[in-house]
């Protein structure tokens, strides 16, 4: 894999240029039926400095339409990218369904950015366990992950980087970073050899190509493509329809979780007076105002999650929640039905763009877990898929809590009698019918479908790091209470 001076490793001109001239028709072909089965695909290129990933990605999408196709060139994240969790701008470059995206480094190189060669085994091997979810999230979702790493030995590369930098148009491209990687050749090889052995999974294999030789390296990348798509069409093409899932969800055990009683256990009907609220009233938000401020400067953000039955309060509690906020600090974000650009990607990729930057609130108005709710419910997602969700809304927000997030996640809870009394309100009160749908009144006769998909929610998803609170809203008073009690108790405890 990583042998030097192997002549199995070195190609002729003529044989070079007959598989050159077969993968322009074959891969031109694959790319247009990639794009008629709407499967997304990503090629990532890892490996040593001048070990030539841009002549092998040049070479490669030569046989594609440019339409269908983006080439990232990733390096050191700058601006905003840094105060965003740092898988966030990988995810936003992932591709729509029927397009390839080419990576010029990828999520890997994060990491030595990250470690600066300095590697701290315990958080090391979270971040790979990390990286290791996001690609299973890809491909659960269809995508084809194609990885290559381009080896070059430390002779090799100190000849080629020395040519580099003779020639003063190419001398740019050799850093001060490229020099000493060199020097810790070995150290680098063995951080490699270890990244490369721990993240090849079925779903997402790695390829070592040995790039002493040009040629060798091109025809081994144009060809291990074709391969991997032929592969993914084909297995496409058989695929059977999904059959209704049987068994538990799968939940990581690195994702502890905590007890949830079910919806039905909790007392919906607790109350405070109007003097208890408005006393609390001033209080809580004093607090929060302050804390605003000192979660702006130690650059903390912020994500809440507002879920509960239809007219359980949410919006009311939202609105007192930001009355105490600095409207330049936070961001509520209203979760409706996806749109065309956002289906043709994975689910998660829309909360990917809406996450605050550092600093800064993100109150979500529904949320991610509409997967497991309204696309469980309505039958809109395969069965198999939402009993991988779980794990996968787990691991969304482990990377928000290892990016140092604040998460609180509420669940406004009414009970059916409490619900019809409001939707009549609402039916009778000119300046609210609005808020009354069709399908408000639909979700209403799936009441007790809704409750199991609930109680699954809670259950699967009440991790240490971003637990659930239920909030018992038949009193809109102290739903409202309680729920900036949450919020202040959360940002006290990170605060101290």
């Amino acid at each position: 894999m990583f042998s030097e001076n192997d002549k199995s490793y070195q190609m002729s001109k003529e044989e070079y240029d007959e598989i050159k001239e077969r993968m322009k028709v074959e891969l031109s072909v694959l790319q247009q039926q990639v794009i008629a089965a709407k499967i997304p695909v990503v090629i990532l290129f890892e490996g040593f400095s001048a070990s030539g990933k841009g002549s092998a990605i040049s070479s490669l999408i030569l046989n594609f339409d440019p339409r269908g196709y983006a080439v990232y060139s990733m390096r050191e994240p700058v601006g905003r990218e840094l105060r965003k969790p740092w898988v966030t701008r990988f995810v936003e470059r992932c591709p729509a369904a029927g397009r390839i995206s080419v990576f010029d480094r990828s999520w890997y190189s994060g990491l030595t950015w990250t470690r600066e060669g300095i590697i701290d085994k315990e958080d090391w091997h979270a971040d790979l366990e990390e990286l290791r979810l996001f690609e299973t999230r890809l491909a659960d979702d269809g995508c084809v992950i194609i990885k290559f790493f381009l080896y070059i030995s430390k002779k090799e590369q100190k000849r080629r980087l020395k040519e580099l930098r003779k020639n003063e148009e190419t001398a740019w491209r050799v850093t001060k970073a490229d020099m000493k990687k060199l020097k810790d050749y070995d150290k680098y090889l063995k951080y490699y050899k270890s990244v490369i052995e721990i993240t090849d999974c079925p779903h997402a294999r790695w390829v070592v190509v040995n790039s002493e030789d040009r040629r060798y390296r091109r025809a081994t990348v144009m060809q291990t493509v074709a391969e991997e798509l032929r592969t993914a069409l084909e297995k496409r093409a058989a695929a059977q329809p999904m059959q209704e899932a049987v068994g538990i969800p799968y939940v990581s055990k690195k994702h502890k979780l905590l007890h949830s009683p079910r919806i039905e256990e909790y007392n919906l009907n607790r109350e405070i007076t109007r003097e208890e609220y408005d006393i609390k009233l001033k209080d809580l938000t004093g607090k929060l105002q302050k804390m605003h401020n000192s979660i702006y400067l130690r650059k903390i953000p912020v994500v809440i999650v507002f879920e509960g039955n239809d007219a359980a309060g949410k919006g009311g509690s939202i609105r007192r929640l930001t009355r105490a906020l600095d409207p330049r600090g936070y961001e509520v974000i209203p979760i409706s039905a996806p749109t065309r650009e956002e289906l043709a990607r994975h689910y998660l990729w829309r909360f990917h763009m809406r996450l605050p930057v550092t600093g800064h609130f993100a109150i979500f108005d529904r949320s991610w877990y509409g997967r497991v709710l309204v696309e469980r419910v309505e039958k809109l997602t395969p069965p198999q898929r939402i009993l991988q969700a779980y794990n996968e809304l787990n691991g969304f927000e482990y990377v928000l809590h290892n990016w140092g997030a604040i998460i609180v996640k509420f669940w406004m809870a009414i009970d059916k009698d409490e619900q019809l009394n409001r939707f009549k309100a609402r039916e009778s009160t000119p300046e609210k019918s609005w808020k009354l749908t069709e399908e408000d009144w639909r979700n209403r006769d799936k009441w007790e479908v809704y409750e199991d998909a609930i109680n699954d929610m809670l259950r699967y998803t009440n991790t240490e790091f971003a637990p659930w609170t239920v909030v018992e809203s038949n009193s809109k008073l102290f739903a409202r209470i309680k729920v900036l009690e949450t919020v202040v108790d959360a940002l006290e405890k990170r605060l101290g």
